[in-house]
């Protein structure tokens, strides 16, 4: 599951390191969650570049964006209730791409390794750092 930061350094780096990456995975592995989706498109309109968002949505067109469906809301609660209770919260919009790829058991490919790193069980990767 590709995050924001994956996203968006691929539309302004189609040569780059996440580019490459998602060149090598099968095109029905990749995908996103609808959160993302939503942030990027957020982030468009907000900037109202038409070129820009021809851009995101063409990659977009590419790769499966999944629903936020209820499973989803079980993952969320628990993952938030635990980072709570352990004083180490992350970010709202966060916890819910996160609580999504966990409740699929997908690995989420983010730049964001630190804050997601908190998440106990979510399998995280970042495609911007060279593979090793």
């Amino acid at each position: 599951m590709l995050d924001t930061n994956i996203i968006s350094d691929m539309v302004r780096n189609p040569e780059g390191a996440a580019a490459g990456r998602a060149t090598a995975v099968p095109t029905d592995e990749l995908c996103t969650s609808a959160i993302v989706a939503s942030e990027l498109r957020y982030g468009l309109r907000k900037k109202g570049a038409v070129s820009l968002a021809r851009r995101v949505e063409a990659v977009l067109e590419e790769i499966t964006i999944l629903p936020y469906d209820p499973p989803v809301s079980f993952a969320y609660a628990q993952t938030r209730d635990v980072l709570e209770r352990k004083g180490q919260p992350i970010g709202y919009t966060d916890l819910f791409i996160a609580a999504h790829a966990l409740s699929l058991d997908l690995t989420l490919v983010t730049a964001n390794v630190r804050e997601f790193s908190r998440v106990e069980g979510l399998k995280v990767e970042n495609w911007l750092e060279p593979e090793s």
